[in-house]
């Protein structure tokens, strides 16, 4: 039987569907496309829910019958057996049915939805850090593009030996942060650099930030604290590249964030992308310190998504990527070209099961 708020919380799911029908069905609703979709979208949100739910009570009944059946057959060994086999499976469906139910219960990140700016920056190791960021680009291209999702480099700080010294790349499609937030914090490489004529390994990182890509709604930005001065852009585009000020150099005063964008052709393109990525920044940091705020023993293990954070080493000589918040290792070659999707989902499992603990925690 589930716990007893598990079952309140279903029924008011329940009870939430079904006045979100009747609603559908009001003609003042039909009427008001605005809020027709809301409804809709809402209503949506709630019905596999309520399929689950509503196959855990048949469940439940099925499994009471068998139960009855079990009892009242005591004199046929035959039928008991057969009564016996019955219960256990019904007993196994209804607990798998109760996990999936819990799993849906638990409160949404708001931003799962969301494309995101993930950025990537040189950490210590010098020249191989810049190098390291080039190799963290390709590997999460590689998986945006397994995805199905898109992916633009929307900045970028070329290393002069190579890599860079940090870019961000612009992903979109279905659910992207849901994803990849996991990702935030230092990846740690430890392999003979290029340039190591003594074949010794070093050790460098470079530090991922996943920022949720937000409007200026929901990031509000006073004109007054931002510079914005203009220069030639570099690199490929024919002379009018060159010759024309397209490159916008962005510096919002109060942090001393500074961007500089280069990508687009136009510096009204480019001025547009400067801020939606200052927008991202700052709301990525708010979201950090709502989450250092947490003190719980679950945000201690899962991780706060902070940059300071290391989250996983990339061995080369082992062939081996260690997830510290896991203690699992994977295959180092196939996470660098893009094979992200199981340690992703062993992070989220991870996840699921601690906010479930502690949201039987908060009902005990």
């Amino acid at each position: 039987m589930a716990e007893s708020y598990v079952l309140e919380k279903l029924r008011s799911v329940e009870e939430t569907y079904n006045e979100l029908t009747r609603r559908l069905g009001d003609p003042d609703i039909a009427t008001d496309p605005e809020e027709l979709q809301r409804v809709a979208k809402a209503r949506s949100s709630l019905e596999e829910t309520v399929q689950i739910y509503n196959q855990w009570k048949q469940t439940q009944k099925d499994l009471e019958e068998a139960q009855e059946v079990y009892k009242e057959a005591k004199g046929d060994p035959q039928m008991q057996e057969l009564a016996s086999s019955e219960v256990q499976e019904l007993e196994d469906k209804l607990e798998q049915l109760e996990h999936r139910l819990k799993l849906m219960l638990l409160p949404r990140d708001p931003n799962d939805e969301k494309n995101i700016m993930l950025e990537i920056r040189a950490g210590t190791g010098g020249d191989e850090a810049c190098l390291w960021v080039g190799d963290l680009v390709k590997m999460y291209s590689c998986y945006a593009e397994s995805q199905g999702w898109s992916i633009n480099l929307a900045s970028e700080s070329i290393s002069e030996t190579g890599g860079f010294k940090e870019a961000i790349l612009e992903i979109k499609g279905d659910r992207v942060y849901s994803k990849l937030k996991f990702e935030a914090g230092v990846h740690r490489v430890q392999r003979v650099p290029v340039t190591e004529a003594g074949g010794r390994v070093h050790t460098s990182t470079a530090t991922v930030a996943i920022m949720p890509e937000v409007d200026d709604v929901e990031v509000e930005i006073d004109p007054k604290e931002v510079e914005i001065g203009t220069a030639r852009s570099g690199g490929a585009g024919g002379q009018n590249v060159n010759k024309v000020e397209t490159a916008v150099d962005l510096l919002y005063k109060p942090l001393g964030i500074r961007i500089f964008c280069t990508q687009e052709r136009s510096q009204l393109k480019n001025r547009e992308r400067a801020m939606q990525i200052l927008r991202a920044k700052l709301y990525e940091m708010k979201l950090r310190e709502q989450n250092e705020s947490v003190t719980s023993m679950r945000r201690s293990q899962v991780g706060t998504g902070a940059r300071s954070e290391k989250i996983r080493t990339y061995n080369y000589k082992d062939n081996r990527v260690t997830d510290h918040r896991l203690g699992e290792n994977f295959n180092l070659e196939a996470l660098l070209e893009g094979d992200l999707e199981e340690v992703i989902q062993a992070c989220i499992a991870k996840d699921q099961q601690e906010r479930l603990a502690e949201l039987m925690e908060k009902s005990e």
